[in-house]
């Protein structure tokens, strides 16, 4: 157990995602509430090596919940993955007073937040990024909004496919994870889904896929790109050229990023950012919010940090099942 905070330092670190704004609101409001003081640190660790600093109070986060992206901006800092780096952004918080930190973001925030917390700063991760890729938790901040906001995306292109009798390969985010892409291709009755986690770069596959389709009398056909195996375009002039069908590559790029958050990342933003004050107000630090089994729990970051996360199986075979 660590020691009693009487300061929180929040801050947003990596990709932003809409619902941080919620987590950051719930953040103060809970802290406030449980007599302790916040400080909102700017631009994540960059802000905080810079000492962007300031108090935060109610009206600091008031009419911010339906906002997306983040109220406190985000940056990448190298400096920060420096041991020189997390020895001075200790030594800062301990300037300011700070001695508890919520920090919201992804799993290369979470590794900042140890290392803040191996200085004696007690820290607590809560996971907002909108590639549902942190091994710990079944739910991250900002997914449920880039999911619709793409499924949305798709369903707009796919009027137009179909007018044109196109294929049309769409490009979504996940450089890692296909969780975007594997829903968008349930929600949008995708014909293919490229992962990165399960394509095996057989383009002739999709070539058939087309042709049989077209048999059939498909007019028609949707593949969903992931991110991590992009190049759409490319894909698309030689999709093209092997079939026939005239073809055309959309990459959705950041508006997956932005956006009014769902009532579900509202929420989930709200009890997460929460539960984070909870977990320093009862002395823990070096812990990650996850929800698990539709309950809200904390992990060692070091555990956390060591799991792997896997797409799940059965979505993956209903997604081309469905497809048929």
């Amino acid at each position: 157990m660590a020691n009693e905070v009487h300061t929180i330092g929040v801050l947003t670190s990596g990709g932003d995602a809409p619902g941080m704004n919620a987590a950051i609101r719930a953040v103060v409001r809970r802290a406030l509430t449980e007599g302790k003081q916040v400080k909102g640190i700017q631009r994540g660790y960059a802000g905080l090596l810079q000492e962007e600093i300031v108090d935060m109070n109610k009206r600091s986060v008031s009419d911010i919940i339906q906002r997306g992206g983040t109220i406190l901006q985000t940056a990448r800092c190298t400096e920060f993955t420096t041991s020189e780096g997390q020895e001075k952004g200790a030594e800062i918080c301990k300037k300011h007073g700070i001695d508890g930190m919520v920090v919201i973001g992804g799993d290369g925030s979470f590794r900042g937040a140890q290392k803040l917390a191996a200085c004696g700063i007690n820290t607590i991760g809560v996971p907002g990024t909108i590639d549902l890729d942190i091994a710990c938790t079944d739910y991250t901040i900002g997914f449920d909004t880039a999911v619709n906001t793409a499924m949305e995306a798709i369903d707009k292109v796919r009027d137009t496919s179909t007018s044109h009798e196109r294929c049309s390969i769409i490009e979504v985010m996940g450089r890692g994870a296909g969780f975007i892409a594997l829903w968008c291709g349930v929600a949008n009755g995708a014909e293919d889904v490229l992962l990165p986690e399960k394509y095996d770069y057989d383009e002739q596959r999709l070539v058939n896929n087309i042709i049989e389709n077209r048999k059939i009398g498909k007019k028609h056909h949707i593949i969903i790109n992931a991110e991590g195996i992009g190049h759409s375009t490319s894909m698309a002039r030689r999709i093209e050229a092997a079939t026939g069908v005239e073809t055309r590559a959309t990459i959705l790029g950041y508006m997956q990023r932005g956006g009014s958050p769902t009532a579900r990342d509202r929420m989930m933003g709200s009890v997460m950012g929460a539960y984070a004050v909870d977990c320093l107000c009862r002395g823990k630090s070096n812990r990650v919010v996850a929800l698990r089994e539709n309950h809200v729990v904390d992990f060692d970051i070091d555990e956390a940090l060591a799991m792997n996360k896997s797409l799940n199986d059965y979505e993956y075979d209903i997604c081309y099942t469905l497809a048929r």
